[in-house]
């Protein structure tokens, strides 16, 4: 009798443990804007340090915001390698979007 109260009680400890780490992995950390990024968000990305994270700024700052991710691979310092391990970390939203959904170009043009 001890036998099965102890197997029961290791099987539910291991399905536990098991919902634990599946609940875990499932949740994922949110992307990183490029367009809106700060300097310590970017420097937190795999492979970037504050030099490569300040050069994504200037470039955000001197030719206007980000249309693609891939725009990242225009900083020297950011090859395809790079790229590759970053690309799922981060994402390109437009900037400003009304509470309907339009962006405000859509919306000025009716």
């Amino acid at each position: 009798m001890k036998v099965r109260e102890s197997a029961c009680r290791v099987s539910i400890g291991a399905l536990i443990l098991l919902l634990f780490v599946l609940a875990v992995k499932g949740e994922e950390s949110p992307k990183i804007d490029l367009n809106t990024a700060t300097l310590s968000q970017l420097d937190g990305l795999p492979g970037i340090g504050p030099v490569i994270a300040e050069r994504i700024l200037e470039l955000r700052e001197k030719s206007g915001p980000y249309k693609r991710i891939e725009d990242l691979m225009n900083i020297r310092g950011i090859g395809e390698k790079k790229f590759l391990k970053l690309k799922d970390l981060i994402t390109v939203k437009p900037l400003k979007q009304a509470s309907d959904g339009n962006s405000e170009i859509q919306k000025s043009g009716s």
